[in-house]
């Protein structure tokens, strides 16, 4: 009998540093929140993929890592750029306009039911078995919870959700597509994310003076929405990488991937005590049962230990291409 040397890796290894990653990602909705409050969702982006580049670039010179030299590599890091950050980011925090934090922490966890029929019906990534088909079902009856449609929808709620929604979706598609053409690169786990955020900053700075008009006026900014763009960056979607990446190492995927559980409860937790927001009953209901069906469709209640995409960085997991 085969033992997996991942499986071994003392709690020590990984463990600080998984809780800490759900903090990071489920107080990013606090973050995306507070920074809407003075910011166009598209500047709060900007300033995140920015100061998340900055980070990225300083481990990637600390590890001394190359950055990929050929187009062809450049194209496919443009498009996880585009919808693993650019466009996710940006809706949340147009959603974050409309509906509360707590609901957009929901919504991102249920990244990983899009994530799969794309990278099953699309890229050829997975085998889509009735055991994960079964697993996205259950997903969607819980969204369908979420949103309450027994009550009726609509308004400005809805289109936030609905924006939440396809930030999660976004996601969805950027994850299989790196897993399918740039799990493969020479140090894809730091080397992608770098690639990601530049290509992401690069069209950012093109686009968004153009959809949200002249650069804010920084002196009139407080000095709390300034913290939280730069946290986003810094933290959210520079650091969390590393994180993500060293506990893929040292626990597996599989491991990796149920920091999705926790996330809601992060953002749940904080967007009660530090904004005051409420909960109706059927939203942490729904996200329960969207969260079981992320479990029956990953295969988590078996808790397997995915040894080869611990090794390479390569996972399903949406923050290790999100880098949220």
């Amino acid at each position: 009998m085969t033992v997996d040397p991942l499986a071994k890796a003392p709690l020590t290894s990984w463990l600080p540093g998984y809780l800490l990653l759900a903090l990071i990602w489920g107080s990013s909705f606090l973050l995306i929140k507070v920074s809407v409050g003075q910011l166009h969702p598209l500047y709060v982006t900007l300033g995140r993929v920015l100061a998340g580049t900055v980070t990225v670039l300083a481990v990637l010179a600390v590890t001394r890592v190359r950055l990929p030299r050929d187009w062809r590599t450049w194209g496919h890091l443009l498009f996880v750029g585009i919808f693993g950050a650019a466009i996710p980011f940006t809706l949340f925090g147009y959603g974050e306009e409309r509906v509360s934090s707590i609901l957009a922490g929901i919504w991102n966890a249920a990244t990983p039911l899009v994530a799969l029929p794309v990278a099953a019906l699309v890229f050829r990534t997975e085998r889509l078995t009735a055991r994960k088909a079964a697993g996205v079902l259950i997903g969607f009856a819980g969204v369908l919870v979420v949103l309450g449609v027994w009550e009726g929808i609509g308004g400005s709620a809805l289109t936030g959700q609905l924006m939440c929604m396809g930030a999660a979706a976004c996601y969805g598609v950027a994850i299989p597509y790196q897993r399918r053409y740039l799990s493969g690169l020479a140090g894809s786990g730091i080397a992608v994310p770098a690639g990601q955020l530049l290509t992401a900053s690069a069209a950012l700075l093109l686009i968004t003076p153009l959809v949200a008009g002249p650069p804010p006026d920084l002196g009139g900014l407080s000095l709390k929405v300034i913290g939280s763009v730069l946290a986003l960056g810094a933290l959210g979607t520079g650091l969390a990488f590393v994180l993500n990446f060293r506990v893929i190492r040292f626990a597996g995927a599989t491991t990796s991937t149920s920091v999705t559980f926790l996330m809601p409860l992060v953002s749940t937790l904080i967007g009660v005590s530090l904004l005051g927001e409420h909960v109706v009953w059927h939203q942490p209901v729904g996200a329960l049962i969207v969260l079981t069906g992320v479990a029956v469709s990953q295969g988590l209640h078996r808790r397997r230990v995915d040894g080869v995409a611990g090794a390479d960085g390569g996972t399903n997991h949406p923050k290790s291409t999100a880098v949220h």
